[in-house]
C-alpha cells in the first residue's frame, strides 16, 4: 500500500470531510495529511490529490510525478508547476459538468422569463407585465465546449433555443452553430442575446470579454459568466451595463472572493450576484473518478488525460 499526499486549502472540516470520503474510496491507497508524512516519506510520495493547496506544500514532495485535483479549474495549479516536471490531472467528473449544465439552464430561464425585472418591480410595487420571449426565439451563445460546456450546450439544445458556440479547436454539436477563431467570435457575438462564459481562465482568456468583444453583443443582451471572474474585464462590463447596452449579468465568479461587503456590485440593479454555486463538486463522485484514475496508473503507469502547461486547461 502506497501513501498519498492530500493537501487541501479548505477550511478544517471540509479537508477532514474529503480525507474520510477518499479513505473509503481509495482503500488500495494510505491517504496521508502533510502533517502526517516525514522527510523520508515524503521523498516516496508519486501522487498528491489537491484542493487549492498552498504552493509550498507541494515543494516538500521531490519525486512527485502526478497531481489529481479536486477542482476543475486549474490555473492556480498551472502557474504553480509550470517550471517543474509534474502532470495536472483536473478533475472531469460527469455529474459536475451535469450540475454545470443545470446551472446554466436555470440562469437562462431566470434571464429568458426577465425575473430581474419582475423581482424589481415587485421592490417598487409594480404590477407590469413583460413580453414573453419564446425559446426558439432566444439566441443562446456559449464560449468554451470543453467538458462543462459540452454539457450545457447538450441541455440547451433540449428546448429549442438557438444554441451557437465558440471553441479554440474546431468543435461539432448536433443542433449547435460552432465558431472559432477571432472573427468566428465576433459574428457570434453579434447574433447573441444570452452570452454564457464557460472559458478557462489562462494568460490569453485573462480580461478577454473587455470593452472591445462586450460591446459587439446587440444592445439589451444579457451575460452569464460561471468560469472565472478575471474572463471578463469588470470596469467595461459595468460601463456597458450603466449605458443599458447589456441589460442584465449573472454573476457567479469574481477576480477577488468572496466579494468585498463594500463592493459597489451588491447594489446594482442590473447585476445578480451568486457565491460561486454554479458547479460545486459533489464529494462522493469526484472522489470515485479520483480512485479510477489513481487505479488505472497504478495498473498501467499510464496518467490519466493532463492539463496541457502551455495552454493552461
Amino acid at each position: 500500500m502506497k501513501n498519498i499526499v492530500f493537501i487541501s486549502g479548505s477550511e478544517s472540516s471540509a479537508q477532514q470531510q474529503w480525507l474520510a470520503i477518499l479513505k473509503q474510496t481509495l482503500v488500495s491507497e494510505n491517504i496521508l495529511l502533510p502533517e502526517q508524512i516525514d522527510e523520508s516519506q515524503a521523498k516516496a510520495i508519486d501522487i498528491a490529490i489537491v484542493a487549492n493547496p498552498d504552493p509550498k506544500a507541494l515543494a516538500k514532495y521531490p519525486n512527485l510525478i502526478w497531481i489529481h485535483s479536486l477542482w476543475a479549474g486549474v490555473e492556480r495549479l498551472v502557474a504553480d508547476i509550470k517550471d517543474k516536471p509534474i502532470k495536472l490531472v483536473r478533475l472531469e467528473d460527469p455529474q459536475l459538468a451535469k450540475t454545470m449544465a443545470e446551472s446554466v439552464l436555470a440562469w437562462t430561464l431566470y434571464l429568458q422569463r426577465q425575473m430581474p425585472e419582475y423581482s424589481q418591480q415587485q421592490s417598487n410595487k409594480a404590477w407590469h407585465q413583460l413580453p414573453t420571449i419564446a425559446s426558439s426565439e432566444l439566441r443562446v451563445s456559449v464560449l468554451g465546449a470543453g467538458v462543462l460546456g459540452s454539457a450545457s450546450l447538450n441541455m440547451l439544445t433540449k428546448l429549442d433555443y438557438q444554441v451557437s458556440c465558440w471553441s479554440r479547436t474546431p468543435k461539432q454539436f448536433a443542433g449547435v452553430n460552432s465558431y472559432q477563431g477571432s472573427t468566428g467570435l465576433t459574428t457570434m457575438l453579434g447574433n447573441t442575446d444570452i452570452l454564457v462564459n464557460l472559458l478557462p481562465l489562462t494568460n490569453n482568456t485573462h480580461h478577454l470579454l473587455g470593452n472591445e468583444l462586450l460591446s459587439k453583443l446587440p444592445k439589451g443582451a444579457k451575460l452569464i459568466n460561471f468560469s472565472r471572474g478575471a474572463v471578463i474585464d469588470t470596469s467595461a462590463l459595468l460601463n456597458l451595463l450603466a449605458s443599458s447596452h447589456i441589460a442584465h449579468a449573472v454573476l457567479d465568479v469574481f477576480e477577488h472572493e468572496p466579494l468585498s461587503p463594500n463592493d459597489s456590485i451588491w447594489n446594482n440593479p442590473n447585476i445578480t450576484v451568486l457565491p460561486h454555486i454554479s458547479a460545486p463538486t459533489n464529494m462522493h463522485t469526484a472522489a470515485k473518478v479520483v480512485a479510477n484514475n489513481i487505479s488505472s496508473y497504478r495498473a498501467t503507469n499510464i496518467i490519466p488525460n493532463s492539463v496541457d502547461i502551455n495552454q493552461g486547461y
